[in-house]
């Protein structure tokens, strides 16, 4: 229902480093049982100028190595929480600490190791929307986004780089933003480094909305309303969990009561979202706070299907293989024509199945 072509800013390829006579550095976390041990001559010594008074230390350390490729705002984020960096000689283990004037920071920055060239794999593509500059993927559930460690191909970026064949020099697709890989739905990707800019500016824009279906256990009793609670990494696990304190991101969720059933001592409804903040695993976590936990959700969910006395219901929702959450609208400016772009994507068969055996649709 759409169109879009795009561009991702691959990282660029570390150069191997020679690792004669260089002395070996241990880090180990207990807590997070992380281990690092490699060979590397002396900690990057940062000292916090007046543009960087108040701000947040992963932000800070982004500014300051941007010429490491390695070093995303995830990356960081794990590299402070992993120990490797210091704050007027003492370990900084929070990624939004703000930092003070005269503060001096030390960071073990791991070398970057030789990445695999990205291939390009010829995988089926549901593309929504495209034009010279951006388009629009409706990305299936199960799929990863980006290539890892675990899943080195049969990625979304492989599917797009298959699909960028033809494309001028120098482009190539970029993703802007980001989804689970058990969720599923639209995401757009960008062209050029100048549009991928451009987007991220637009897609953070109040003019830009971003909407899922999310199906929910809980008598939700409210026709809508607004979430508006802080959200912070979990220090114990890998989830993110609404938090009371300064430190935690400011998170906000809109929903709406789409459908509902009684579902006897349980309760289940059908919710629109929409974020209005775009924090890591934000809608899962704000809607389990809230006593809605979506269905099939193994990291912030609970099996109430166990409680629905219906049982054909409670096996559809017991073998329901992930996060009932589909983004399924996307509305944005255009960054180069101005024109105001809707992305529809249907919810997949899995999800539209659900549905209909709860009687939601």
């Amino acid at each position: 229902m759409c169109t879009f072509r795009a561009s991702t800013q691959l990282d660029r390829q570390a150069q191997p480093i020679d690792k004669s006579d260089l002395p070996n550095v241990r880090v180990f976390d207990n807590e997070r049982m992380t281990h690092y041990d490699w060979p590397v001559r002396d900690p990057r010594q940062i000292t916090i100028d007046r543009g960087d008074v108040g701000r947040r230390l992963d932000l800070v350390l982004q500014r300051h190595l941007r010429e490491v490729t390695s070093a995303s705002r995830t990356r960081i984020q794990q590299w402070i929480e992993d120990g490797l960096v210091s704050v007027n000689d003492t370990p900084a283990r929070r990624p939004s600490r703000r930092t003070s004037s005269g503060d001096s920071i030390s960071i073990l920055v791991p070398p970057q190791a030789e990445r695999a060239v990205m291939q390009a794999e010829a995988m089926p593509l549901d593309v929504l929307y495209e034009d010279e500059h951006l388009l629009a993927v409706n990305k299936a559930a199960g799929m990863v986004v980006h290539p890892t460690h675990r899943h080195p191909n049969g990625t979304l970026m492989n599917a797009l780089l298959w699909h960028a064949h033809g494309w001028p020099d120098g482009a190539r697709p970029s993703l802007v933003g980001r989804l689970d890989r058990f969720t599923s739905g639209v995401l757009i990707v960008a062209k050029s480094r100048a549009v991928h800019a451009l987007l991220q500016r637009t897609l953070a824009s109040p003019r830009s909305e971003k909407r899922y279906l999310a199906v929910v256990y809980g008598h939700v009793n409210l026709a809508r309303g607004t979430i508006d609670a802080g959200l912070s990494r979990s220090r114990r696990e890998k989830r993110t969990v609404v938090s009371v304190m300064p430190s935690a991101a400011r998170s906000q969720t809109v929903f709406e009561r789409l459908r509902r059933v009684a579902a006897p001592r349980v309760g289940l409804a059908l919710l629109g979202c929409r974020l209005m903040t775009g924090r890591t695993h934000q809608i899962r976590a704000h809607l389990a706070d809230r006593g809605w936990p979506i269905v099939g959700d193994a990291k912030y969910g609970r099996p109430l299907w166990a409680a629905i006395e219906n049982d054909a219901l409670s096996a559809v929702l017991r073998n329901f293989p992930r996060q009932a959450l589909h983004a399924w609208r996307l509305m944005f400016e255009h960054p180069i024509t101005g024109v105001r772009v809707t992305c529809e994507a249907r919810p997949p068969e899995d999800f539209q199945q659900l549905l209909n055996v709860a009687n939601l649709r």
